[in-house]
């Protein structure tokens, strides 16, 4: 009998703790009962009294207005809005059920005389700090309304070291670490994630994803944060954070803050920040019961070229009844549609040369070899891939070994180490197959093709089938905004300047060495090269190894704007055989015309006839001129040539 003791009384608390804890949620979806009763003060008095954590959440949302009855079941639920929607909370349990409708639930309305009740109720609870560094530890909250009331306090400190918390908050980047509850805003660095403290800012190293957790808001919270970023961006001695602040204004401010904006723009020396302001005062003029403010307010918006000016005179196009104002509308709508469009044309226009300019790189390698050598070199493109991933692989390296702050220099790094990777693969490959198949073209073709497959494959084998992400150094991220919503991304704007460096590298080496000298010779006339002396083999293998490491460093620049993976070669090697055959072979300046010329006719064929049918049209185009002139735009001249 004594043996079975133990078991009977372990089954007699667990019983115990069965019968509680029901009958605990029992009396608590009682009281909540009470709430709807003609005196709700005895329910909230025992709410008040109770330290249940459910019970004093309850309350904060009777005196916010976010208690309510769910029509389906009559249950008691706190309602936080999201959008059109309302999320839904069990009162008594505490778990988020459900997502429904406003008119799917009903409101619980405070008698006048039960205010004063819950209004000492809930002041108990809301005697909160009000130094920064603890109020930001309220962002924190499970609930979005303890975030609302958070951001309000800190909105209301005035402290703008709040800006980058709330950016990142709407913006998904902010997090709280596992290790310690550290609330830290998160960048993106690779496969990892790089920290910094969110009230200090100071850097916290680089972690996996894994090691932190994020806090998420809702559609109304991010209105909440991009009205107290501008409010309190307003104030900061940072142009670019005062033009950002006014920028976010933009959209329905409420009137303290428009209050704040205008005052701003009367003490702003800032000619770009001014405009800004002048922008969003306008937004909130739109609807003045003023005819002229109206009309004052259309004309300064029509100057804008912005998507979300556009929308606002939309919106207020389908509101306003005034005929005059109707008419200025329309006109500024028209306006500003021109403009877009015009901007829309400059940068396609501007993101065709960026795409040229990779092409440049990816193609002048090819240019070297095939014009020198005449070998159709199929692994071409798998050249671009191990220099992509040589940079990918100085990058894990810098990150390993290396402080944080060094980071930023591990693209200067991988420049040299992709040129070198892919070179010496280049002369391993022309020593060890090429050099016995010169004259045989379809069968180098094969063989080139054959060693793409086997070295896709054997990156496969170390790094993996998936992509691998290279981070964009803190110099290259960014963009410089031309005009209205027109930007150029730093990454784009630096690998045009690379392209042209390396272009003018290649044309010194090919005109004031004797490298160049004798890679031109072997190019007009091999046979006659040889009979001077110039060793043809060599020159070859130093051919194939200058034209290999360029397209590795080719690979550099692409793993700047796309993701690393095996079959990155294969995107530009029929591109680039395009741009040397359109160009005229061997020809660095047909290179670069051809290059130019093929990627902004496809970003200007992409919008209007799609990106996979834009390349047909310009392959067709490509064939029915080179019917023309079979040695492309810039053919090479003398007796070598017509031979």
């Amino acid at each position: 009998m004594q043996r079975f003791l133990p078991i009977v009384l372990i089954a007699l608390m667990l019983a115990l703790v069965a019968v509680v804890r029901p009958a605990a949620a029992q009396d608590l979806a009682a009281t909540l009962s009470g709430l709807t009763d003609a005196d709700p003060k005895p329910a909230i008095a025992a709410l008040s009294q109770s330290d249940d954590d459910k019970a004093k959440a309850v309350l904060a949302a009777l005196a916010a207005g976010n208690l309510y009855i769910r029509i389906s079941d009559n249950a008691v639920v706190i309602g936080e809005k999201d959008g059109e929607m309302i999320v839904v909370t069990n009162a008594a349990t505490g778990d988020v059920e459900d997502m429904l409708k406003p008119e799917e639930l009903q409101a619980i309305a405070v008698p006048d005389d039960a205010r004063s009740l819950l209004g000492a109720a809930s002041t108990d609870t809301q005697s909160g700090p009000v130094d920064f560094a603890t109020a930001i530890e309220g962002l924190k909250a499970d609930s979005f309304a303890d975030k609302a009331k958070a951001i309000a306090a800190l909105t209301a400190l005035g402290d703008a070291r709040a800006v980058p918390a709330f950016q990142a908050l709407a913006a998904g980047r902010l997090f709280t670490r596992k290790s310690d509850g550290a609330l830290v805003i998160g960048a993106a660095s690779g496969n990892d994630v790089a920290l910094s403290n969110a009230a200090t800012g100071e850097p916290l190293g680089i972690v996996a994803p894994g090691e932190i957790d994020p806090l998420f808001v809702n559609n109304n919270l991010r209105n909440v944060l991009r009205e107290a970023v501008g409010r309190l961006g307003l104030g900061s001695s940072d142009p670019a954070v005062r033009r950002s602040a006014a920028a976010a204004l933009l959209e329905s401010p409420a009137p303290e803050a428009v209050a704040l904006l205008r005052e701003a723009f009367e003490k702003e020396q800032n000619a770009g920040v001014k405009s800004v302001m002048a922008l969003s005062l306008a937004a909130t003029d739109l609807s003045d019961p003023d005819k002229s403010k109206r009309i004052l307010a259309i004309q300064t918006l029509s100057g804008a070229a912005e998507l979300r000016v556009r929308s606002l005179l939309q919106a207020r196009l389908s509101q306003e009844t005034d005929a005059e104002v109707k008419a200025a509308l329309v006109k500024a709508f028209d306006k500003m549609q021109t403009k877009i469009t015009l901007y829309s044309y400059a940068e396609n226009f501007i993101q065709g040369i960026s795409l040229g300019s990779v092409l440049l790189l990816a193609a002048v390698g090819l240019a070297i070899t095939f014009g020198v050598m005449g070998v159709i070199n199929m692994a071409h493109g798998e050249m671009i891939m191990l220099g992509a991933y040589s940079a990918y692989v100085t990058q894990e390296i810098f990150r390993a070994l290396l402080p944080p702050g060094w980071i930023g220099a591990y693209l200067l790094a991988a420049l040299p180490v992709a040129f070198l990777v892919a070179a010496i693969v280049g002369v391993a490959i022309e020593r060890g197959i090429i050099r016995f198949l010169y004259g045989r073209p379809l069968e180098t073709m094969l063989a080139t093709w054959g060693v793409s497959l086997c070295l896709q494959q054997a990156v496969r084998s170390i790094f993996g089938a998936t992509n691998k992400e290279v981070a964009n150094p803190g110099w290259m991220t960014g963009a410089i905004e031309v005009a209205g919503g027109l930007a150029v991304t730093w990454n784009r704007v630096y690998i045009i300047i690379f392209c042209f460096a390396v272009l003018g590298l290649i044309a010194l080496i090919l005109k004031r060495t004797s490298f160049g000298l004798h890679m031109r010779a072997v190019t007009q006339n091999r046979q006659m090269a040889a009979v001077m002396g110039i060793p043809t083999a060599r020159v070859d293998a130093m051919t194939f190894a200058l034209g290999s490491g360029i397209a590795g460093m080719a690979g550099v620049a692409l793993s700047q704007i796309g993701n690393v993976s095996p079959n990155l070669g294969t995107i530009y090697i029929v591109d680039s055989f395009l741009v040397v055959v359109f160009g005229g072979v061997g020809s660095l300046m047909g290179t670069l015309v051809g290059a130019l010329t093929l990627g902004v006719v496809n970003k200007i064929l992409e919008p209007v006839a799609g990106a996979v049918l834009g390349k047909v049209v310009v392959l067709v185009c490509i064939i029915l001129f080179i019917q023309k002139r079979p040695r492309g735009l810039f053919a090479a001249k003398g007796r070598s040539a017509d031979a």
